[in-house]
């Protein structure tokens, strides 16, 4: 595997991870929406990666990621009642999306440490490839 091929893994990655954290961002922009009717009600967000298997694995290189792409959750919304509310349904119900707040939150720190990682990755194969460069002066 040469060094140029962990570019491409770690760009990948970062590019990935970058959209995992606009969806976290996404999802906590809105955790606190409030709807009248289920179907108008912000539902969760979460990306799908995949990794590029039968193009590189075969050729022996290293596998990068892509997003597949962007999936809404399946879990219940919340329905409140509240008859008060300017937002309250003719039942008196108001909805809530279906966002947890701390894994959420869990998610985020996770892609930032991810994406750092990623980071200190690509920087150490850089140093690598120029002391590599340095060795033929």
């Amino acid at each position: 595997m040469s060094l140029f091929n962990v570019f491409n893994v770690t760009g990948s990655a970062m590019s990935a991870e970058s959209v995992r954290l606009n969806t976290t961002s996404s999802n906590l922009a809105n955790a606190n929406s409030v709807s009248s009717s289920a179907e108008e009600t912000y539902k969760a967000r979460h990306p799908i990666f995949a990794a590029e298997l039968n193009k590189f694995a075969s050729q022996g290189q290293s596998v990068p990621v892509r997003v597949e792409g962007i999936v809404e959750s399946q879990k219940p919304l919340r329905a409140e009642f509240n008859p008060d509310h300017p937002m309250a349904n003719a039942e008196g119900y108001i909805f809530k999306p279906n966002v947890n707040v701390m894994e959420e939150m869990a998610n985020m720190i996770s892609a930032s440490r991810s994406y750092q990682t990623n980071v200190e990755v690509a920087e150490a194969s850089k140093q690598m490839l120029m002391r590599t460069l340095q060795m033929g002066k």
